[in-house]
């Protein structure tokens, strides 16, 4: 493992933590005597002494688990007071974050590959990058069997990333050239990423939403419009596809297929966009768009995908089919495909 990574969450190249510790070698043991000075001090501020390069979470993590003795008994309770003389031990393990760095083998759908890059199809459910609550199991860690050589490269050589519940094209660099030149071009917006998405109302006009963006002030796990002066340049272009009805509680509410260019790639960029728009993406839950046409995820989808292949120059535009989920939606709206 390189000791440099950091297992923390992908930033956005546009927008723009883990702990190093052992991998799968034997679990490292230490002890210690509790001197005076330590005597009435909290279990796990003691052991942040003892064990320095571990944050004070994963070793009361340790102690709930089991790993840390006092006078030979196993305590589960953190603010347990010590007492002089008393002796410590503790049986240390890796943090989650590092367990992250680590190969998996799973089934990648791979529409583009050389010596120096590669363009998926990411299918819905699928994490792109560690994070807590998804430390495997990740596009990441399929990346590393794929590609043993990723281990050496910064995120594996993830340069963007779809959510969780989004599907479609993604690229990654396989080499570092690779990775630096492919993070340059989409900080100067020269990779062209286009989307399908259904969403609630009526869109029979194309539109502009060019608003700025900044994280919820209020829900963490959001994003949304703000001032000029205190969001990111975000903008981005809709193109109507094709208008249906869908029966909800008896009414009849219109749904439109859209057809999103992005022009920046701000988190979240669409579901805010459309939302801001008065068009919530279907089944989109967090931005208030309800489920409906048997999706159960956010409606959307990266279809296209084009850019500068960094070794050879050459000009690559690849597709990516709508997924059984959204396609069968799709189908029920009558949308027409986009063309091109």
């Amino acid at each position: 493992m390189d000791a440099e990574y950091r297992a923390g969450g992908l930033q956005d190249p546009e927008d723009d933590a883990g702990e190093f510790a052992p991998g799968d070698e034997a679990p490292e043991r230490r002890g210690a005597d509790v001197d005076a000075g330590g005597h009435g001090e909290r279990l796990d501020r003691w052991l942040t002494g003892l064990a320095p390069e571990f944050s004070r979470n994963h070793l009361q993590a340790l102690i709930e688990r089991g790993c840390v003795t006092v006078d030979g008994k196993a305590l589960l309770k953190p603010a347990h007071k010590l007492r002089a003389g008393q002796r410590i031990e503790i049986e240390l393990q890796p943090t989650d974050e590092s367990r992250a760095f680590r190969a998996e083998a799973m089934a990648l759908d791979i529409v583009f590959e050389d010596e120096h890059l590669m363009v998926i199809d990411k299918p819905v459910g699928l994490v792109v990058h560690p994070a807590p609550g998804n430390w495997s199991g990740t596009l990441m860690n399929g990346l590393l069997a794929h590609h043993p050589a990723a281990a050496s490269l910064p995120r594996a050589g993830i340069v963007h990333r779809l959510d969780k519940d989004t599907s479609g094209l993604m690229v990654v660099g396989k080499t570092l050239e690779a990775v630096t030149a492919l993070s340059r071009q989409i900080a100067a917006r020269e990779v062209h990423r286009e989307y399908l998405a259904l969403a609630w109302g009526r869109v029979e006009e194309p539109f502009v939403v060019e608003k700025a963006m900044r994280r919820d002030p209020v829900s963490r796990v959001k994003m949304a419009i703000a001032p000029a002066n205190l969001g990111k340049p975000a903008r981005t272009d809709v193109f109507p596809l094709g208008v249906g009805e869908v029966q909800v509680n008896g009414q009849a509410r219109p749904v439109s297929a859209v057809h999103c260019v992005l022009h920046t790639g701000r988190t979240h960029q669409i579901r805010v966009h459309l939302t801001h728009s008065g068009h919530p993406l279907l089944a989109d839950t967090l931005y208030g768009g309800v489920p409906a046409l048997g999706m159960t995820r956010q409606a959307l989808h990266a279809a296209r995908l084009s850019f500068t292949h960094p070794a050879s120059g050459e000009a690559l535009a690849l597709r990516a089919p709508l997924p059984a989920d959204l396609a069968a939606a799709w189908a029920q709206v009558g949308a027409a495909e986009l063309a091109g």
